[in-house]
């Protein structure tokens, strides 16, 4: 018997509005034949007993994630395979899964495509899958066998690397490998946009590559035509490869970690060999930018989260403010400033506002030029607004 959860009365408008989340506060009671396993399939009804949802459930604030609202539908393979089937139909849809410019993109976005707690992206013929929850690390190797159902011969392997996202405290002692099949090296070049990229899905943040500023690089590369360039917390140089393809006389990367500095400045060599006037920097990019003085003029800054929750969100809005007025401060007259916020916590707004504050303090005359979010392959669940995480801003300076 598959477990049952009942939810306290009231407590369905949300799932009723087909949000994906259940909160354990919202939990009267749990019906089970033995003790209910995190990462499990359950069943949940509203306080009467009408069906409304089936998920993964978990030992957390978020009790269940919403795997389907449809009482019919059985999460089996054919389920899976479908799920991922459709996942790749909304990127062919993008034209990412047959294009010669660019051959790595986000496939599955958690909640965005309806797997929530599952990230999944491809580089090349390898897909890496990133399982957020208990329930999507179980279920790994059912998606494995999806991905290959979906893409057949074009795909050489699978590599899971959830060690670092699986809740800890679940004991899971998940280990990152290859699911299926093996990549022929640690470092591969992949293509966006034409521009050329070492990646290394098994020793590299996040599944490699940030994927989700495909598109906000593209704009770099507009403007940075004559522009000397500065790339705060830069990681592997993806905002400087797309400066120095633009145009840039000069680039500067910056991040506090000497590996990624190294990367980026393996990219710019792939790219541009080893005359391009490129300097690397490991160091602290708040500090870093005390003492730019006005030698750029154009600026990325692309921090981590700040704010991981609710919780540090006022600390973290101080920390925005503080590295977007020292950039505004010396920017060159003319400048371009690109600057994000990656906090799912932190809202539009909000960001907007504390930017508008450092331009204050800045003294500055400034212009927003463009607002930017997350590429289509990150695509957000319009009943999980929560699900749009990235925020930035373009602005010129005078």
């Amino acid at each position: 018997m598959r477990a049952e959860i009942y939810l306290r009365r009231g407590k369905e408008e949300s799932l009723l509005r087909r949000h994906p989340w259940i909160f354990s506060g919202a939990i009267e009671r749990v019906k089970s034949d033995g003790e209910l396993r995190e990462g499990e399939v359950v069943d949940v009804f509203t306080r009467s007993g009408d069906f409304i949802a089936r998920g993964h459930y978990q030992i957390g604030s978020i009790a269940v994630r919403v795997l389907t609202f449809e009482q019919e539908e059985q999460i089996d393979q054919p389920w899976w395979n479908h799920r991922i089937a459709v996942a790749m139909d909304v990127r062919r849809a993008l034209s990412l899964t047959d294009n010669e410019q660019t051959n790595c993109y986000r496939l599955v976005h958690g909640e965005g495509d309806s797997l929530p707690g599952l990230v999944i992206d491809i580089y090349g013929s390898t897909a890496v899958v990133q399982c957020h929850s208990v329930g999507m690390y179980l279920s790994r190797m059912a998606i494995a066998e999806a991905l290959r159902e979906a893409f057949g011969e074009r795909l050489t392997a699978i590599y899971d690397k959830s060690s670092q996202t699986v809740p800890f405290k679940a004991g899971l002692n998940a280990v990152d490998g290859y699911l299926w099949g093996r990549a022929a090296s640690k470092n591969n070049v992949v293509l966006e946009n034409g521009e050329k990229f070492l990646v290394n899905w098994e020793e590299g943040q996040k599944t490699g590559f940030f994927l989700d500023q495909r598109r906000n690089r593209e704009l770099v590369r507009h403007y940075a035509k004559g522009r000397t360039v500065l790339n705060t917390f830069c990681y592997t140089g993806g905002f400087s490869v797309y400066a120095a393809s633009g145009g840039a006389v000069e680039v500067c990367s910056v991040d506090a970690s000497e590996r990624a500095v190294r990367l980026a400045d393996e990219n710019m060599r792939l790219n541009f060999g080893e005359e391009y006037p490129h300097q690397a920097v490991a160091a602290d990019a708040v500090e870093y930018l005390k003492h730019i003085g006005d030698k750029y003029d154009l600026i990325i800054l692309d921090p981590p989260a700040f704010a991981k929750h609710h919780k540090v969100l006022g600390n973290a809005m101080q920390g925005y403010k503080r590295i977007n007025a020292r950039a505004l401060s010396q920017i060159k007259s003319g400048g371009i400033l690109f600057t994000f916020s990656c906090s799912q916590a932190v809202s539009k707004e909000l960001f907007r506002t504390t930017v508008f504050s450092a331009a204050a303090i800045a003294g500055r005359k400034v212009r927003i030029l463009h607002q930017l979010t997350q590429p289509a392959d990150h695509p957000i669940n319009i009943y999980h607004p929560e699900g749009e995480y990235l925020k930035g801003l373009v602005l010129y300076v005078e």
